[in-house]
Formats: C-alpha cells, sequence, structure tokens
C-alpha cells in the first residue's frame, strides 16, 4: 500500500503516506459544502501537478549541475459546476535567472514529462509558464 486515508467526519480526512508516516489533512472546499481549512482532495492534484514538475526537474538539474533551490511555483485550479471536475490548472514557475538558456529549455522540456502531467485528463487545459527571475 501507498497511503491509508481516514475519514475524520465534517468532510475532513486526513492522509497518511504509509513509508514515511508523513500525514496531511484534507477539508471540503467552501464552494462544496467544507471549511476550507486545508488542502481540498482538487487542490492536492493540483499542487501535485507542481510538485512532481519540480521533482522531475530537480532530477535533471542534478546531472547539469543547476540549483533550484528557492524556486517557486504558484498554483491555481479552476473548477466547473456539472460535473464538478477540474478543468484548468495554472503553474507559475519561478526560477533562477543565471541558469543558461540551453538548461533552461532542458528543464522545461522534462517537467512538461513528469508522470502527474501525463496522468490528468486530456480535457484539464494546463497552462504552465517558467519566469526566469530569481
Amino acid at each position: 500500500m501507498t497511503s491509508k486515508v481516514t475519514y475524520l467526519g465534517d468532510l475532513r480526512t486526513s492522509c497518511e503516506h504509509l513509508l514515511s508516516g508523513n500525514s496531511f489533512v484534507t477539508d471540503a472546499p467552501l464552494d462544496n459544502h467544507g471549511l476550507g481549512q486545508a488542502f481540498s482532495p482538487t487542490d492536492t492534484i493540483a499542487t501535485g501537478l507542481a510538485s512532481c514538475m519540480f521533482s522531475v526537474m530537480g532530477i535533471k538539474a542534478r546531472s547539469l549541475d543547476v540549483n533550484l533551490v528557492e524556486s517557486t511555483a504558484e498554483v491555481t485550479k479552476f473548477m466547473e459546476a456539472d460535473p464538478r471536475r477540474i478543468v484548468r490548472i495554472d503553474v507559475n514557475f519561478k526560477l533562477p535567472k543565471a541558469i543558461s538558456d540551453k538548461n533552461r529549455k532542458i528543464l522545461e522540456n522534462t517537467a512538461r514529462t513528469c508522470p502527474v502531467h501525463y496522468s490528468l485528463h486530456p480535457d484539464i487545459v494546463r497552462n504552465i509558464s517558467f519566469h526566469w527571475e530569481l
């Protein structure tokens, strides 16, 4: 098993990663009967896209001897009502400007090959931007 999810009541879950013991809580969003006090399940999907893109970029950055520490990604998720689903995810990366143009292209291409990107339904629009400004 990868994880164990426990329903806590009041539209809240506790999610435990079994190998590490790390955990996080999810809460239904305000616009869907929840309190919005934690990541919603769809928030975790959108955030997982950026996290996965950073993970594969980090792997590639090691081989390029490039430091991505302190880089950030701003994630915005857009929902549709009928049926309720994610329709768009915007990810805006802010990365070090000292990285060469060649390595920037390699890292951008690598980011777009992450498993979460390939796992999302093709109808979900993904607006991914890279800002080399840090």
